[in-house]
């Protein structure tokens, strides 16, 4: 058996498309032109390439990007002046704060501090309880809201699977289990405590790995024909590799997410689908 490629990067070029299509015609009825704002604090080497990414993803589609880049010295409450000032800023329709933050920061008060119609990377507490919640209106975080963007693409059934979920941060792990159970998958989430990771990821329908460890999911841990999103974004050797073995794991899996290529660009397109929405819900308030 040899997996199927989920191409995040063609998919994600067809979400651009999209995006830049139905942006020009919100425009053409009076829409501004959308607008993020992405804050960085320091000069962390991967957040300041991220940005520039981010700039050239957002430009290519014609929307608005400013860059507000702070000293690493700033303090909890001066970042959260910035951002409340981008909350009130009119032209802005959208907020990315990046994370890392210098570690002097506190991260809740941060993400409070980012105004919940401007937050399209879903880090304010109010858009996590209503992912939680499953009601009202709230923007997810980009990466796992990514990666079932990918899965829908891809046209991989989600309902009535069981979903393997390995990582339990607050910007994947958790919350792509949410997506995933709101999609009426059966869920278990795995993390370093887990006893005989193996055991579990074994009997995954879908396997989706967030664990920051390279290679941490070879071939004889995964299900004969399962689906494999691989969040992971290593440096190992030089090299960017993922949590997940592509070689042992390809001939074995039904589908896979190579590293890099997969669920990385579905990020930065997601983020363009939150920043149009966000400008269209701000217009119709």
């Amino acid at each position: 058996m040899s997996a199927r490629l989920l191409d995040g990067r063609a998919v994600a070029r067809t979400i651009a498309d999209e995006v830049r299509a139905r942006a020009s015609a919100l425009q053409e009825a009076g829409l501004p032109r959308p607008t993020i704002a992405v804050v960085r604090v320091g000069e962390d080497p991967a957040s300041v390439r991220y940005g520039g990414q981010l700039e050239r993803t957002f430009g290519s589609v014609g929307f608005g990007f400013q860059l507000l880049a702070l000293p690493d010295a700033t303090g909890d409450a001066e970042l959260a002046l910035h951002l409340a000032g981008l909350g009130r800023d009119p032209v802005v329709n959208a907020i990315l704060l990046e994370f890392p933050l210098p570690p002097h920061l506190t991260r809740d008060r941060a993400a409070e501090a980012v105004d919940p119609l401007k937050d399209v990377d879903g880090v304010n507490p109010l858009n996590a309880g209503r992912l939680f919640a499953g009601r009202g209106h709230s923007f997810a975080p980009a990466t796992p809201l990514g990666g079932i963007e990918l899965l829908h693409r891809a046209e991989v059934a989600i309902a009535g699977k069981h979903a393997v979920v390995v990582g339990r941060s607050e910007i994947v792990g958790r919350p792509l289990a949410l997506l995933l159970l709101r999609r009426h998958a059966t869920v278990t989430i795995c993390h370093s405590q887990t006893p005989d990771l193996a055991r579990y990821t074994r009997e995954a329908d879908i396997l989706a790995v967030a664990a920051g460890r390279p290679a941490l999911i070879g071939g004889d841990m995964v299900a004969p024909g399962a689906v494999v999103l691989d969040f992971g974004m290593n440096v190992a050797d030089a090299m960017v590799v993922g949590d997940v073995d592509f070689a042992s794991v390809a001939p074995v899996a039904g589908a896979i997410t190579p590293v890099p290529g997969g669920t990385g660009p579905m990020t930065n397109a997601t983020l363009l689908r939150n920043t149009l929405e966000a400008a269209r819900w701000q217009a119709e308030r």
